[in-house]
C-alpha cells in the first residue's frame, strides 16, 4: 500500500507537470543521490533488500541522462566549494554509493568511468576487515530459508509461520521493525545474532560474499574521480549509542582506519542507515566538531543556499529498486515531491 500510495504521487506530479511548474520554488541549488547495491535483477520472489538495488541498465540511463542535462555531476569537495563561495550559478548533482559491495566494481565503476561521473564511496571499515555484521540481509537469509521461525520476545519464545511468501513478506516487516526499536545497537545485534545461530545462518559470511576487500577499495581510491568518505566502523545506529564518546569513537576510529589504509584523511561522512531515527543533532554536531566538511544523512530532499549552515545534515535523494523509473527521479531531483514530504520546509536538521 504505501509503495503504491508513493508511486501514485510520483506519476501524478510527473504527468500533470507538476514538478516542472513548481521547480522553480523548490528545486534548490543541486541534490545529492544515495545508491548502493547495482546488480542485474534477481528473480527470488522474496527479496525485501530489493530497494537497496539497480540494475546496471537503469543506472546506465541515469548517467546518460545526467551527461545530457544541464545538471554538473560534482565531487563532495566541488559541492562544498559552491557552498563556502556562494556558487550556485549552476544547479549540481552528486552521486554517492555506501557500504562498499563489490558490485559496485563490477557493474557500476565500469559505467561511471565511461561517462566520467565523479563519485563518492562510503565505507564502514569493519566491512572489508571481513568482521562487520549486514544484519538486514542476515534476516533476509533466516527467513528466506525457513518456514518457521522462533524469537524470543519478553524472555519468551514465540514462533511465526513463513512458509509462503506473503507470509516471508509480512515477517520481515514485523521482525524489521521491531529490531529497529530496540533501545540499543546492542540489543539489535544479539536478537540477530541469535537468530542466525539456531538457523545456522552464517552472519560473517555476507560480508566476505557482498563487500570490497582493502586491495579493491585502494585501487578505486587511486582514480580522481572517486572520493572515499567515513561511514562509522561497525555501521551501528548512532541514535542508538549511549553518549557522545560512543558515537565520536565510531566516527573518528572510521577515518582513522581509512587514513591508515589509503593515506589520506577522508573529509566527508555519511550516517549509517541515516534517517531521523538514526541521526540527529547529537551527531550532526559531533561530525562538525571532529571537521568533517560534509556529513549526509538519508532524509529525503534536495539541496538549498540555506545547508550552508548545516553541512554536516545533508539530505538525500534515494535511487530506490523498488521505483527504477527515470520519471521519478526527475520528480525527485525536482524537489516537488520531497518538498510535499518535509511540508515545505528547506532545511530538516533537527
Amino acid at each position: 500500500m504505501k509503495k503504491t500510495i508513493i508511486r501514485t504521487g510520483l506519476e501524478t506530479l510527473y504527468f500533470s507537470g507538476m514538478h516542472h511548474v513548481m521547480r522553480p520554488l523548490v528545486g534548490g541549488v543541486g541534490s545529492i543521490l544515495t545508491l548502493h547495491h547495482v546488480r542485474p535483477p534477481r528473480s527470488d520472489a522474496f527479496q525485501p533488500n530489493r530497494l537497496l538495488e539497480i540494475t546496471p541498465e537503469f543506472l546506465e540511463r541515469l548517467l546518460r541522462r545526467l551527461k545530457r542535462s544541464r545538471i554538473d555531476v560534482v565531487s563532495l569537495d566541488e559541492m562544498h566549494r559552491r557552498f563556502i563561495a556562494g556558487d550556485y550559478k549552476r544547479r549540481f548533482v552528486c552521486l554517492t554509493f555506501d557500504d562498499g559491495y563489490k558490485d559496485l566494481l563490477r557493474w557500476a565503476y565500469p559505467l561511471l568511468k565511461k561517462y566520467q561521473m565523479p563519485f563518492a564511496l562510503y565505507i564502514p571499515t569493519s566491512f572489508p576487515d571481513r568482521l562487520g555484521e549486514l544484519w538486514w540481509v542476515a534476516l533476509e537469509a533466516v527467513i528466506a530459508q525457513n518456514k518457521r521461525i522462533g524469537l524470543v520476545i519478553d524472555g519468551k519464545d514465540q514462533f511465526f509461520e513463513c512458509g509462503s511468501v506473503r507470509e516471508k513478506r509480512e515477517l520481515y516487516e514485523a521482525v524489521y521493525g521491531y529490531l529497529r526499536s530496540m533501545k540499543t545497537e546492542d540489543a539489535l545485534r544479539r536478537v540477530v545474532r541469535d537468530l542466525c545461530g539456531r538457523y545456522r545462518v552464517d552472519i560473517a559470511s555476507f560480508c566476505r560474499e557482498l563487500c570490497m576487500s582493502w586491495e579493491e577499495i585502494v585501487q578505486l581510491a587511486a582514480d580522481p574521480l572517486v572520493t572515499i568518505g567515513a561511514h562509522t566502523v561497525n555501521h551501528p545506529i548512532l541514535k542508538k549509542l549511549p553518549n557522545d564518546a560512543a558515537v565520536r569513537a565510531e566516527i573518528e576510529m572510521s577515518r582513522s582506519v581509512l587514513e591508515a589504509a589509503l593515506g589520506q584523511r577522508p573529509r566527508h561522512l555519511a550516517y549509517p542507515v541515516g534517517d531521523a531515527t538514526s541521526a540527529g543533532p547529537r551527531e550532526f554536531r559531533i561530525a562538525a566538531e571532529l571537521g568533517f566538511k560534509t556529513a549526509v544523512t538519508t532524509r529525503p530532499g534536495v539541496l538549498f543556499q540555506e545547508h550552508r549552515d548545516h553541512l554536516t545534515a545533508l539530505p538525500r535523494i534515494s535511487v530506490n529498486g523498488e521505483f527504477q523509473r527515470q520519471r521519478y527521479l526527475k520528480v525527485l531531483m525536482s524537489g516537488a515531491a520531497t518538498a510535499m514530504w518535509n511540508g515545505f520546509r528547506r532545511v530538516n536538521a533537527a
